[in-house]
């Protein structure tokens, strides 16, 4: 499955808004700078703790939702 493209979306839209650079948004999230290049560039296996602590910075979270794709019995 790959990354959101509404969560890669909503990380560099609020980056941006806010003015920061990635190395400045990785300063404050205190993550690695290459963590949020992976996590703009939509990469498919990140470590969710870590996006949760950028998402904190704009008052947000990792959450459950429905899926589309429902499996069938075999």
């Amino acid at each position: 499955m790959v990354m959101s493209k509404k969560l890669v979306q909503f990380v560099k839209e609020r980056r941006k808004i806010l003015g920061l650079t990635q190395e400045e948004l990785a300063e404050k999230a205190g993550v690695g700078l290459r963590f949020i290049r992976d996590l703009e560039q939509g990469k498919q296996t990140l470590r969710m703790d870590k996006v949760n602590q950028v998402l904190a910075l704009f008052g947000h979270e990792l959450v459950p939702v429905e899926s589309k794709f429902i499996e069938e019995d075999e």
